[in-house]
Parts: C-alpha cells; structure tokens; sequence
C-alpha cells in the first residue's frame, strides 16, 4: 500500500487506522484489482471509495441507486475536502459537473445505473480521466438479491469498456447465492470476494408478538431517545401510526409514496436534520439516506425476508453507537405472504416459501436472535450473543403438541371453514346461536380444552400459522395447511414460546441507547455548538461530527487545535472550518 495512504486517512477523514477489512479492500483498489466486499452497514464502505478517490490520479464514478443516498454522501465527501458532484435528473448543475470532470477538478461523482448503463455516459467518460468504478448497494445487481434494480445488469459493458479502470462492489446484504451472481455479472474473479461478516453488535434484536401494536410502539418510542425509524405495511398505516404516536410529544412524520412529493421531500429533509424525530414510513425509506445516528428501528409486521430485514434493521446505529431494533409481528402475516406466493410465477414459489419459512425461525425461537440471522448468511456464530432479548431474558416454552393436535382436529371437523373465534369456542364449550346452528356442540373436540390449556389456544394458533400447519381461507377461515399431518400423527413436537410479562417503562426513561447516558454536561454543550454550526452550514448535524467525536471531545477536553486534532473523526478541513468553535465550547468546562 503506498505510504500516503494511511497520512490521507488520517488528514482527510481524521481516522487514526482502518476498521475491519477497510485496509483490505482499499489496499486492492490500489492495486487496480476487481473486488467485491461485502461488509455490514457502518462498517465504512464509503470510505473504501472515497479515500481511493483522493489517492488516484482521477475520478472516481459512483454507481448508487438512489438520488437522496447520492446527495447524503455528496454532503459528506465535501465536508471533509473531497471535489465530489453527481449527475442526477434534479442537478441543475450538470453542465458545469460535466466540465469539471473533463477538467479533472472532481475526485467522486455519483450517478445512477439507468444513466451509467447508457451510450451516453460513457461517451462523457471518454473524454475523461476515471479512476475507479465503485458500484454501491451491489446486491441491486442480482434477480437473487431482495432490491433488484434491471440496469445493474447492463453496467457490464461500461465497466469492460475501460478495462484498465478498477471495479469496486460494495455491499452490506447478499447471502452465498447473491456473491455468486454478483460476481459473475460485474466480471469479478472469485478471488476478489472479501467478506468482513454480518455482524451489527452494537445493535440489539428484540422480536415480540403484536399485543396491541399502538401501546407498544408508544412504549417504545416513549423509552429510546434519538431519531428511529418505524416501518409500517401500508400507506395508510404510516399516517394513522405518525398521528397517534405524535401525541406521545416526539416529533413525528409520515413517509410513503402516496404523498406529495413536495411533503415528501420536506419529510425526509426534517428526519435527516433531526437529533430525535420518528418517521413511520414504508420500507422504502432508509435505503436513500444515510443518517448515522439512528437509535431505534421498529417494524410494525413482517418483513419480506431475512435479507430484507437485516437491511432495513441495520439503519438503525450506522455509527457504531448503541442500538435497538424491534420487530412486531403476527400469524395473520405469515397467512397473507403465503397468499401472495401463489399470486407469482411458479418457478419463484419455493424460493419465497423458504424466506418466509426462515423468517418464520427467527420470530419463533427461544435461542438467539443474532444467531439465527447470522447463520443465514453462511456464518458460525456462537450460541449466545448478549445483546438480543432471548439472550438478555430467555423465554420459557411449553410442549403445546396436544393442545395443538386438539386446534387442527377442530378445525378439520368444523369443516375448515371458520375463524380463530370459532374454533376456540368449540374447543372451550362455548355457547353461541352459531355453534348450536351447525350442530358444532355435539362434534368429539366440544369442549376438550378448560384450565390453564385455554391460555395457549392463541399462541397455538399463532404457530400453527407460522409453521404452515394452518392456512387462512380467502374469507379469513382456518384450514389445514401442507406440515399439519406430522403433528396430527404426533410425529413433530411443538413447542411454543412463553414471552415475559410486558412492564411499561416510565416515558424518557434512561438507556444504554441514550446520547448522553452519564448526562455530561459538556456533551450536551458539544451537541448544542454542532445544531448551531449545522443550521449555519445548511447541513445534518452529523455532518459536522457523529456523537462518538463528540463523546471523545467530552472526554479528552482538547485546549488547542492540535490536541482537537488527535480526536478521531476530526479532518483537517473540518478542523479548519469549525475547530475553533468546538473549542470555545469546550473552554467553560476545562
């Protein structure tokens, strides 16, 4: 690696060293070798880019697949120094952008696949000196990945036109099949595959059935400070959840592609300049930003898979700071991704069924959370994380295996035909017009459930669905579903999950997810100077320093811009632009 690189490093992104594989994979940039990293979110991929950029005697081109990612990342490499621009639909701009790159006056520019896939674009690049091609969010490139995007697929040409040129893939998301699909469609040699791990300590997993979902997210809103994320499935729903949990005294907006683009725009402007407002929005949300200092991501109901959820889950805690993410979820939505399955093509049935059916694991089990999202992805990871709520408080589980032999038989003898109410009424002796109507209290299964049994219908049922053992009718009744004949012969066990009891937390409680959890003084000044150097630049706060800078400014109490130097995060242009503002701040508290 050559001997200036880690002297950028220091003096452009105030870094002391690499993280993880950064030097592994910057060191092969360097070297002109094709490459693929996958490496989670938070772990700096944009820096395996951007510090090449720097280093090499021309432009970087970003491929990136969103217009608002571009422009967070765009905000970013300017203020540490980098000449950085994009080439995007709304860019006003783009003549002088155009200019600047036959010029040789720009180190990164972003664009879009539909734009780098055209004759065009490589037409601009012809005229140009290019550095590296690096290809963001990679996995959009796979018909196998969870985002695919068709004109990664035609990035092919442009890349081998400039053979030369070095190609960099970057991702955070994409199992064993993804990698290989990658691989093949960027030209990469499978000897250029760097894999850092999936792993997002900082972020602990908690997963609990819905129990009226409204109080829930209100208690969880209430008791993590910060700005979070709450993904609902519908349009609809993000409204209703953003004015209910609004009352609650946060700040709190909507975002789905319903709205007008003007609200939308000023939505997600608000949420990135914010330090603790909650977006409830639709899972598109979050994949065009890239706001550090997210402190919670909840999902309202499923996810559409593993991949998907470990994404979307992963913007919460990008900076490396505590972190939480819950998931909400019931048996009506695993009911209704079956329904969807036998809407698609045939040929793509059994691999949906497979992702919901590892979904299914990793809302049902008793052991680790992580572990089971981590296996997914090819990893062997230890049996216990301390950092998930199975881990933090195991559940106890019962062998519910007879009272669940009791639910199906019910349901085969009601005619499966009929709803959840239905059958628990049957097999509890209930009296009602309906059960008498059809003669259901006379059937072997009326009332053969009573005692604390009762207690588990529900979670019975919950897993049932879950498990395929159930299936929902087209008019929400329960039939019996493809993995119900094992349980009926009493060939699989079931075993169902105790959660512990609910407490509601006091609002604005104190956690290990909280900015300020020691309440330092001199820390709240430090976010106090950099909201007012932000409004100033017309910038995020994150932007000007992410937390742990100011943490470690708290800290250390630097009295010189020498000493603010040795603070990691802090660059010597920012150092320039607002070292001696920190400091004044810093002064009362020496």
């Amino acid at each position: 690696m050559r001997p200036d690189i880690p002297t950028l490093l220091h003096d452009i992104f105030g870094f002391p060293a690499f993280r993880g594989v950064q030097e592994q994979v910057v060191g092969r940039v360097m070297a002109r070798l094709p490459t693929l990293a996958i490496m989670p979110t938070g772990a700096g991929k944009s820096l395996c880019y951007q510090l090449p950029s720097a280093a090499l005697d021309g432009c970087c081109v970003v491929v990136s697949p969103l217009i608002a990612l571009m422009h967070d990342q765009l905000r970013a490499a300017n203020a540490v120094g980098l000449r950085a621009a994009s080439l995007t639909s709304v860019d006003a701009d783009w003549r002088e952008t155009q200019d600047r790159l036959r010029n040789g006056d720009l180190d990164l520019l972003y664009v879009a696949p539909e734009r780098a896939s055209q004759e065009g674009f490589r037409s601009l690049l012809r005229s140009a000196k290019v550095a590296l091609f690096a290809i963001d969010e990679a996995h959009c490139v796979s018909e196998w990945g969870h985002d695919f995007r068709p004109d990664y697929r035609l990035l092919r040409p442009l890349l081998d036109e400039f053979p030369d040129v070095p190609r960099l893939a970057l991702t955070a998301t994409a199992d064993a099949h993804t990698r290989k699909d990658i691989l093949v469609q960027l030209g990469i040699p499978d000897d250029g595959l760097i894999i850092s791990g999936f792993d997002r300590p900082n972020i602990r997993y908690a997963v609990h059935p819905r129990d009226g979902l409204s109080s829930q997210l209100a208690d969880l809103v209430a008791t993590h400070p910060g700005p979070g994320i709450v993904y609902a499935q519908t349009r609809a729903a993000t409204e209703k959840m953003a004015e209910t949990l609004g009352r609650g005294g946060r700040p709190v907006r909507a975002y789905h592609a319903g709205l007008d683009p003007a609200v939308r725009a000023r939505n997600q402007a608000a949420f990135i300049a914010s330090e603790d407002m909650v977006m409830v929005a639709t899972v598109a949300f979050g994949m065009g930003i890239d706001k550090p200092d997210v402190r919670f991501v909840a999902h309202a109901g499923l996810p559409k898979s593993i991949e998907g959820y470990y994404q979307e889950s992963g913007r919460a805690g990008r900076d490396g700071e505590p972190a939480v993410a819950h998931l909400f979820w019931g048996a009506e939505d695993f009911a209704r991704a079956r329904q969807r399955i036998m809407e698609l093509d045939p040929s793509r049935q059994q691999g949906e069924r497979t992702r919901i059916a590892a979904l299914g694991a990793l809302v049902e089990t008793a052991t680790c959370r992580r572990a089971i999202l981590l296996r997914h992805f090819g990893e062997s990871p230890p049996a216990t994380c301390g950092n998930c709520d199975n881990c933090l408080s195991p559940p106890a589980s019962v062998d519910a295996t007879e009272t669940a032999r009791k639910y199906l038989s019910a349901v085969y003898r009601t005619g499966q035909s009929f709803g959840s109410g239905h059958i628990e009424a049957v097999l509890t002796g209930g009296v009602t017009d309906k059960l008498r109507e059809r003669g259901h209290d006379k059937i072997s299964v009326y009332g053969i459930v009573s005692g604390d049994e009762t207690a588990l219908l529900r979670p019975v049922s919950r897993a049932l669905l879950v498990r395929d053992a159930l299936e929902t009718t087209e008019h929400g009744g329960l039939m019996l579903g493809p993995n119900a004949r094992p349980i009926l012969r009493g060939e699989e066990e079931v075993r169902i999950l105790v959660p512990p009891k609910r407490e509601r937390r006091k609002r604005n409680a104190r956690n290990g997810a909280e900015a300020n959890p020691v309440g330092d003084p001199l820390f709240d000044a430090l976010r106090t100077c950099r909201r007012e150097l932000a409004q100033e630049a017309g910038v995020p706060p994150y932007v000007i320093f992410h937390d742990s800078t100011l943490r470690e400014m708290a800290e250390q109490r630097p009295t010189s811009l020498r000493d603010l130097g040795t603070i990691s995060g802090v660059g010597q242009k920012k150092l320039d632009a607002w070292g001696d503002a920190f400091l004044a701040a810093i002064r009362p508290y020496l």
